[in-house]
């Protein structure tokens, strides 16, 4: 390989430093300087000091890892990824913390794709790739004694400490200040974020003793009651947010197919287990709240389906939204997504009405009561243009491209409504269907988003951030239900009760665990009234 120039290793790491602080780390500075800006009283002194601060910091990491052999392949390593993660950072204000890893190491081809436009293409080509190029390009010259290059990496690395150390002394109250208000600002810092994700990740994923699996409900049993078997839709919605639901006051019509239908109630005050679908899926199911959720011990323990099948009720998991995250695992699933009917998927991506491909003929070869839950694509973005078919394209002019950021706000905002009615349309659909079966069986429905999204509100877009940072539109999610006048005779459950229940009090996904197992009528210690969304609005003859 030709040697571009030579570079002693001390001064390489500064320059390798030089450049993750202020082209890598550019997100971070604008977000310092954008939390200053709206400070009262800044000394300059404090403000000239953070990239010092910054470069002196990642000298101190990096000089570790500066070894022959290992610092040239480690390094470009950090440059390419550095640079995706820079591009997300500055563009959707995404933050990498382990559940994002979780995220991007779960994601499928189809959705890496939809995140893929030019911009990202020519930032990469820029700030990652020629950089790791150059970088192998430089003939590095190391000390001739080992000792040597140890000391001369320690004394660069004690002048780091000691500069920081003196920032320290004059302004430390100031860091500390900005630091306790902003407490997510060291967790912006690039590679320190991902880095230090990805590898709890991977050993909490791999290298942690499994916990002994966990069985839930051993003792459930149905209430029987005489009559019809009973069947319900469970649809859970992707990306969708309350606040863009007419039904809970957003003055669009985006509930133009459920407002129609008597009995679908809105629950306005709905709230989400996570901000993203690998939390959210894999908590609403399980028995844990969102408080004391444990992913290890939700993928090491059964859920509330698995006790809804003890009881003998056939249960079916039809996917279009690339995995149900481990809470479909012991129950029949069927990827609806791999049969690529023509006409319904474009690329390894199907509109959701493809959920109903071969549903009628599974439901009239059902014995007993049955189950199914619709995993839906909905609104899954950025690429939200490919959500819906062309007829439902109501809300114009509406932003046909993933590089979101780069759309007018309102033809975003276009393009997410028309998600939102497609999804209307295919709760409307699957009521439809209930609706047929009315004469033979007790039909029920809910409608559950996994979690919501950011549409560029406060330069924040798509979802994921940690809980304690994410906006109410990552978090505040949709929820209907609907029940047939038969299903609330035979189960003796006040629609109107409901109804008046939806519009003020508040619920969380928490809620779903009981509520499934009192709306089937499960009897298990494992249910929990109090959480039972129905228990307030039942005939004490029905509790």
């Amino acid at each position: 390989m030709p040697v571009l120039f030579r570079m002693r290793v001390i001064p390489l790491v500064l320059l390798l430093a030089l450049v993750f602080a202020f082209l890598l780390n550019w997100p971070v500075l604008l977000h310092f300087y954008d939390i200053l800006s709206r400070l009262e009283h800044v000394r300059a002194g404090f403000v000239i000091s953070i990239p010092f601060v910054l470069v002196a910091a990642l000298n101190f990491v990096f000089m570790p890892f500066s070894v022959r052999y290992l610092l040239k392949p480690f390094f470009a390593l950090l440059l390419v990824t550095g640079s995706v993660v820079s591009y997300a950072t500055l563009k959707y204000k995404v933050m990498f913390d382990q559940s994002m890893i979780e995220n991007i190491l779960e994601t499928n081809p189809q959705e890496a794709h939809a995140y893929l436009n030019g911009s990202l293409v020519l930032w990469l080509v820029f700030m990652g790739i020629l950089p790791a190029i150059l970088l192998f390009l430089i003939k590095i010259e190391y000390a001739d004694k080992w000792y040597k290059g140890v000391a001369h990496r320690l004394l660069s690395m004690l002048a780091s400490l000691i500069l920081i150390a003196g920032v320290a002394a004059l302004y430390y109250q100031d860091y500390a200040s900005v630091g306790r208000n902003n407490p997510t600002l060291n967790k912006e810092i690039i590679p320190a974020n991902y880095a230090y994700s990805t590898f709890h990740y991977v050993k909490d994923t791999y290298f942690t003793t499994k916990m002994p699996f966990r069985t839930l409900g051993d003792d459930a049993r149905r209430v029987t009651r005489n009559g019809k078997p009973t069947l319900m839709f469970l649809v859970i919605g992707e990306t969708a947010r309350s606040q863009n639901f007419s039904m809970n006051g957003y003055p669009r019509d985006t509930n133009a197919f459920t407002s129609k239908i008597d009995g679908v109630i809105s629950f306005r005050n709905m709230r989400s287990c996570g901000t993203a679908t690998a939390v959210s899926v894999p908590c609403m199911f399980s028995d844990m709240n969102r408080t004391d959720y444990d992913g290890k011990k939700a993928a090491g323990s059964e859920n509330v389906l698995d006790i809804v099948q003890k009881t003998g009720v056939s249960l079916l998991w039809k996917e279009n939204d690339g995995g149900c995250k481990g809470a479909c695992d012991r129950v029949p699933h069927q990827d609806v997504t791999a049969l690529n009917l023509p006409g319904q998927c474009i690329n390894g991506e199907c509109y959701d009405e493809v959920l109903f491909h071969g549903l009628e003929e599974y439901i009239n070869n059902l014995k007993g009561d049955g189950v199914i839950v619709l995993h839906t694509i909905g609104s899954h973005g950025p690429t939200y243009y490919n959500r819906y078919p062309a007829q439902f394209k109501k809300f114009t002019p509406t932003c046909d491209t993933n590089e979101i950021q780069d759309c007018d706000h309102q033809a975003l905002i276009n393009t997410y409504d028309n998600t939102i009615l497609y999804t209307d349309s295919m709760v409307s659909k699957t009521i439809d269907t209930l609706k047929a079966r009315q004469g033979s069986m007790n039909t029920a429905l809910i409608y559950l988003s996994d979690h919501g999204e950011s549409l560029g509100e406060n330069g924040v877009y798509l979802h994921g951030l940690p809980w304690s940072i994410a906006p109410e539109t990552q978090k505040h999610v949709p929820m209907l239900i609907w029940l047939s006048p038969d299903y609330q005779q035979r189960y003796g459950v006040s629609s109107q009760c409901l109804q008046q229940r939806a519009k003020t009090d508040p619920y969380s996904q928490d809620n779903l665990f009981s509520t499934l197992l009192g709306l089937l009528g499960v009897d298990t210690h494992e249910y929990q009234a109090t959480d039972d969304i129905l228990t307030p609005c039942r005939s004490e003859t029905a509790r």
